[in-house]
């Protein structure tokens, strides 16, 4: 799959999500984009997944007609060593997730 890593996510999950094309919204040069314009470059640029720590994502946008897919981690911060634990089960869900679904992944 082709994954954007959100830009308030630490950089280094990226090594953590073997098997998968993975690029940060740095890489993209799209950090600091709202999330709307950020989920409409990330389609038009063709990735697949969205993963992202944007607990409030789900409540803010409308993903009904999108081709990617959403993934929240869900952990008491932003650390890598609160968000670790979740990498295997974001992965799993990459392929379970439907086009403009969002998934929460959490303890």
């Amino acid at each position: 799959m082709h994954v954007l890593l959100d830009e308030q996510l630490p950089r280094r999950l990226v090594l953590q999500i073997a098997g998968h094309d993975v690029r940060t919204v740095q890489q993209q040069g799209w950090a600091g984009l709202r999330n709307g314009d950020l989920l409409r470059r990330a389609t038009e640029a063709g990735f697949e997944v969205f993963l992202t720590g944007d607990k409030n994502l789900q409540f803010l946008q409308n993903l009904t007609h999108s081709s990617l897919r959403v993934i929240v981690l869900v952990a008491p911060t932003n650390r890598f060593e609160d968000l670790i634990s979740l990498i295997p089960r974001a992965i799993e869900a990459f392929s379970r997730c439907q086009p403009g679904e969002i998934i929460r992944i959490s303890r």
